[in-house]
């Protein structure tokens, strides 16, 4: 996993003007439902502890920058059972606590399917729980063969039985009550979408969660799940956190169609495209290891970051205002129809972002001030290339 934000690096290259925001950061409703999150949702998977990964912040500087955060004008933060093996979920509700956020005017998210911690836990920190980073990185299609030989049986994946036992810790990490907007990260092949859905949908009936979303999957299988909640009468999914950016544009031929047709909304995590939109190509050839491009950098993907760079001069912005401000642009428009209330409502309607400080954070959020040209934004989209789907 590499670093979302790039911690060793300004967020943005030359000039260095950061335009700082006036007003408070709007909210925007997701999809066709009533839940209001802000344009920008901070994202908590740089906060926790740093030995889980070295661009982890510690817990007080975590508490300082989600207090910041709020104080911007940012009402909605993004976390997960698996980031630093609960201790974002831990430091997400003691910087609630502590920093005395009204609990009834913030939106908490967080996820569920890979591993969580629990007391059969083996490994320290610096290991990670099997499926939750190993799985991935070495595993090649046995992560639940691994997983369940080193005692973790039914500590991960989209059963009842995970999904229920997940939540409960979260809620207890997080010393809340309830959870606004439960994403499922990932697909999972080994467990029914009945079982699945069903239990989805009875923890919002508990009090446990308000509203469900999806994470990273294929069209085909979001649309299947979708499909089953809304003909068996379910919790549908209202928002979907996607791999979307300039240098990863796939889900535009099936995901994004499809997330207009049941109305759910578009939440990219992935903006800044792991980093590599916030800095200049020599900032990132100058760097000991380049990962940042996953399946490796093409020629046509430093003609993008590059082109970043040449409107982020001419407009005397940075690089990251510009790729939020694309990003941002991708809201779908259509003109008034008996139905354009709904129309107006899809789309991407609001960035999950990573700020592993402050300025980056203020930064970030003057992306929301800025507006693409039309050229401006053929000439970003123009160098892309089709490639293989990442999830």
């Amino acid at each position: 996993m590499t670093s979302p934000a790039s911690s060793n690096m300004s967020y943005g290259s030359s000039p260095t003007v950061v335009l700082l925001r006036a007003h408070r950061v709007s909210e925007v409703t997701l999809g066709s439902s009533g839940l209001k999150v802000s344009k920008i949702i901070l994202g908590c998977a740089v906060y926790g502890s740093p030995d889980w990964f070295s661009w982890v912040q510690n817990e007080e500087e975590s508490i300082k920058q989600i207090r910041a955060a709020y104080d911007a004008g940012v009402n909605t933060f993004d976390t997960a059972n698996v980031y630093s093996n609960g201790q974002s979920e831990v430091v997400l509700g003691k910087a609630i606590k502590q920093e005395n956020l009204p609990r009834d005017g913030i939106v908490v998210m967080t996820k569920v399917r890979l591993c969580s911690p629990s007391e059969l836990d083996l490994y320290p920190l610096q290991v990670f729980h099997p499926v939750s980073r190993n799985m991935h990185e070495h595993l090649d299609g046995k992560e639940t063969e691994y997983a369940d030989t080193h005692r973790y049986v039914n500590q991960y994946g989209l059963s009842r039985k995970h999904i229920f036992d997940s939540i409960k810790k979260s809620l207890e990490r997080l010393q809340l009550d309830y959870i606004d907007v439960l994403h499922c990260q990932e697909y999972d092949v080994n467990t029914p979408i009945h079982e699945t859905m069903k239990a989805l949908h009875d923890v919002v009936q508990l009090g446990w969660v308000r509203y469900v979303g999806m994470s990273n999957c294929r069209a085909w299988q979001f649309h299947i799940m979708q499909n089953y909640a809304f003909v068996n009468h379910l919790t549908p999914f209202i928002s979907m956190q996607n791999d979307y950016n300039l240098l990863y544009r796939e889900d535009e031929n099936e995901m994004l169609p499809s997330l207009k047709h049941f109305g759910v909304a578009s939440i990219p995590w992935t903006s800044l495209a792991r980093g590599a939109m916030v800095m200049t190509l020599d900032q990132q050839f100058a760097l000991p290891y380049d990962g940042r491009i996953p399946g490796g950098r093409k020629d046509w993907h430093n003609t993008i970051i590059t082109r970043v760079e040449e409107i982020a001069l001419e407009r005397n912005v940075t690089m990251t205002q510009v790729a939020i401000a694309w990003s941002l642009g991708k809201e779908c428009k259509r003109r008034a129809t008996w139905y354009s209330y709904v129309l107006n409502l899809l789309g991407v309607r609001a960035l999950v972002i990573n700020a592993p400080a402050t300025e980056q954070l203020l930064n970030a959020l003057g992306g929301m001030d800025l507006v693409l040209t039309a050229a401006e934004i053929r000439y970003l989209e123009e160098p892309y290339n089709s490639q293989n789907l990442r999830h």
